[in-house]
């Protein structure tokens, strides 16, 4: 795992990865976790038989369910430590280039794309890529915004 201590450290590595998550397997159980809590329960995401008839040829994950795995697999890859605290400031650009289908493995990848100063710490933006186990294009790609403070 990469540690980055320190608004130093952090502007650093600007322009560099920051990692590359492990595979993680997207279960028709986890998605149907996810439509109970978000109320998204549109067929394409939950009904397996009526999917099978689609293009996708099955069921496929929520976009959000997609970019809501960027906590789990950033906090595996790197830590900004050396602040008082942080907060998640959102998103930019988030697009779903493809489908990510239920059963398929998923993993992301981090660039830390730009540090700016704000009063009192930094804004980070992390470049996510999020790509499909075989597949030809990226099933996400996101801005993740971040704010950390000093005091």
């Amino acid at each position: 795992m990469l540690k980055l201590t320190g608004l130093d450290e952090v502007k650093a590595k600007v322009g560099e990865e920051l990692g590359v998550s492990d595979w993680h397997e997207v279960t028709q159980e986890a998605i149907n976790a996810f439509a109970e809590v978000t109320g998204d329960d549109q067929w394409i995401h939950l009904d397996v038989e009526r999917a099978k008839e689609t293009p996708f040829g099955g069921t496929i994950a929520h976009g959000d369910y997609t970019l809501s795995l960027s906590a789990m697999f950033s906090y595996r890859m790197f830590s900004i430590e050396g602040f008082a605290f942080g907060l998640n400031y959102g998103f930019n650009r988030v697009r779903f280039p493809a489908p990510l289908p239920v059963g398929d493995k998923v993993r992301m990848r981090a660039k830390l794309g730009s540090v700016e100063d704000i009063p009192g710490g930094a804004q980070i933006m992390v470049e996510l890529t999020f790509e499909r186990e075989g597949g030809d294009k990226p099933v996400c790609v996101a801005e993740s915004l971040s704010r950390v403070y000093t005091g």
